[in-house]
């Protein structure tokens, strides 16, 4: 009984769990745009907000991917750019936003394992790009910068760290970004992996 419990509880919350935040982020964007369709049609019609949110999304993703509506959202970002808090906050949220998104996916290069916060003790880091540091004792370095995911994925530490002391995992970054999101639960039993 106590085992067939345990298994039904877990096989249950992560389907409610995702059930109940997809209803909480409809409801939250279905009651930001539904006051200006209750003063318009006398009455709240659910969905309506969400489908107005969506309405937008398409139209800005489709004017984002044609070359004269790239250069009106340029405009319109460097006029915020002159906006004192908004300049320090939205450049930032972007940057990270993008670096997730499905056009940039090459922004995560590989997955690999270094040495940090102190020798002996592996994390779980995405190369982001790679550098030449001068003024070194040794001359020239080869070092990597490597993101380093903490509480969740758009969170972490950048670290940079030279390139021969970083372990190659053989993993892809969706397979990465699933052991981040799994608390280390999804991480294969034998690294590197082999490529099939």
């Amino acid at each position: 009984m106590k085992v067939r419990f345990i298994t039904g509880l877990f096989s249950t919350v992560p389907a409610v769990a995702t059930a109940w935040l997809l209803w909480v982020f409809w409801n939250a964007i279905d009651d930001f745009f539904s006051p200006v369709y209750t003063q318009i049609l006398g009455r709240r019609i659910p969905g309506m907000g969400f489908l107005t949110a969506v309405v937008i999304i398409f139209i800005m993703g489709t004017i984002a991917r044609n070359v004269v509506g790239r250069r009106i959202l340029a405009r319109v970002e460097s006029l915020f750019e002159h906006v004192p808090i908004f300049r320090s906050i939205y450049p930032s949220v972007k940057q990270l936003l993008e670096s997730f998104s499905p056009q940039q996916r090459n922004s995560f290069k590989a997955v690999v394992l270094a040495e940090h916060p102190r020798k002996g003790e592996y994390v779980f880091g995405f190369v982001t790009s790679e550098l030449l540091l001068e003024g070194v004792v040794e001359g020239k370095r080869a070092m990597v910068t490597v993101f380093v995911p903490t509480n969740n994925l758009y969170l972490g530490d950048v670290i940079v760290v030279p390139k021969e002391e970083t372990l190659p995992t053989g993993l892809t970054v969706e397979e990465g970004i699933r052991i981040i999101l799994s608390a280390g639960t999804a991480t294969p039993p034998r690294l590197p992996r082999e490529r099939l």
